[in-house]
């Protein structure tokens, strides 16, 4: 249905300064952050969308699409996606444009469970695996080859519980993307959550912004009372990252069972985590826009989605294993007030750095020893930057 290249293609260098990039390739320590344009500029954000956006990208749960015949559009950027679940219980993804005259087969954002996929324009159907089985009008005409308008299709992958697609189809093999990651995801048994609840932010931030201050806790200490009682902020250690993505862990202090407000846990521990994995957060960015973070008892997700420079949305959930929901007094509350908070607390620091940003002279600096995996996300933007 589609011919995916298995190398990237070179990537045209983004509208900044090379120079001003080349100080954030510096050695840690001696590094900048990012120039100021990669946060404020329109320009950027289009060439993101064009060549950031356009690869692997998180659409959300595979839950979403759950059974066969299951159908949900998601927006990327200025287009959407339609994801369907086929008979043989495949996923696949779709351009959501009819082949006729290009009218969306679902609108965004809405689900649905059919047989076929049917544009509500003309009622051009498509089996679930994209192929047209029928376009009303057109059953006389010897010359009209359906096998020529299937829906356009794009590479989809089930991991973890998480749908990825590849809308520009030459991102390259999905396992490069995640890399060893694999690994440290992999006893979390993600796919086996139940996700209990969804908030839904819209932070006046670019994204970069959002998953830089997601990847330190160099703030912790001034802006996270609640969080530093129950996990030290100076703990843990970033991982050596191979992929695109960049991830560290943090530690649970003594008598603290999980992120909550009191430490304690309302759930159940997830079942195949060694020693370490029980007392530790394992905080990952799977690039460009799912933030995963590993608890011993749940995993919550951030899904960001840029709407402007100034302006990203983020879909954030909380999952846990089905034993924690046949508790009696099972309250998802626990985890879910704790990190709304925090959220919320997180937000506010990056929408001030957002606005601080815009001082006539303001000149991004350089990064604290702590910021260390800060470095990492900047280096591999910058790298990305210069089309390499």
């Amino acid at each position: 249905m589609f011919n995916q290249q298995l190398v990237k293609e070179a990537t045209p260098a983004a509208p900044l300064n090379r120079t001003d990039l080349e100080k954030s390739l510096q050695p840690f320590g001696l590094s900048r952050m990012l120039p100021k344009a990669a946060y404020v500029e329109p320009e950027v954000l289009a060439w993101e969308r064009a060549y950031i956006f356009s690869g692997w990208i998180c659409l959300g749960r595979s839950s979403e699409v759950l059974e066969p015949g299951s159908m949900r559009t998601y927006s990327i950027g200025e287009t959407s996606v339609l994801l369907v679940r086929d008979e043989a219980g495949t996923v696949r993804a779709f351009e959501n444009a009819c082949r006729h005259r290009g009218h969306e087969l679902l609108p965004c954002g809405q689900s649905a469970q059919r047989r076929a996929i049917v544009c509500p324009y003309h009622a051009w159907t498509y089996d679930l695996d994209g192929g047209l089985r029928g376009a009303p009008g057109f059953q006389r005409n010897e010359e009209f080859d359906k096998t020529e308008f299937s829906l356009n299709a794009m590479p989809a992958v089930e991991w973890h519980g998480w749908v990825f697609v590849d809308p520009s189809r030459t991102a390259g093999y999905f396992q490069a993307h995640v890399g060893a990651l694999e690994d440290v995801v992999a006893r979390y048994d993600a796919a086996l959550l139940r996700t209990a609840e969804t908030h839904e932010y819209d932070v006046a931030a670019n994204w970069k912004i959002i998953i830089e201050n997601y990847q330190e806790c160099y703030h912790c200490s001034m802006i996270h009372p609640e969080l530093t009682k129950v996990s030290p902020p100076r703990s843990g250690e970033n991982l050596d990252t191979r992929g695109d993505w960049v991830a560290g862990w943090m530690e649970l202090r003594e008598g603290a069972a999980t992120m909550s407000l009191d430490g304690s846990s309302g759930g159940v521990m997830i079942a195949r985590l060694d020693e370490h994995e029980q007392r530790t957060v394992m905080y990952a960015a799977v690039m460009p826009n799912l933030l995963i973070s590993l608890h011993p008892d749940y995993v919550m997700t951030h899904l960001l989605t840029p709407l402007a420079p100034d302006l990203t949305r983020i879909q954030c959930s909380w999952a846990f294993p089905s034993a924690a929901f046949e508790l009696p007094d099972f309250d998802p509350a626990y985890a879910v007030d704790f990190w709304d908070l925090t959220n919320r607390q997180d937000w506010a620091a990056c929408e001030s750095v957002q606005r601080g940003m815009r001082a006539p002279h303001h000149v991004p600096g350089p990064l604290a020893p702590d910021e260390d995996g800060v470095y990492q996300f900047v280096t591999k933007m910058a790298r990305r930057y210069l089309g390499s």
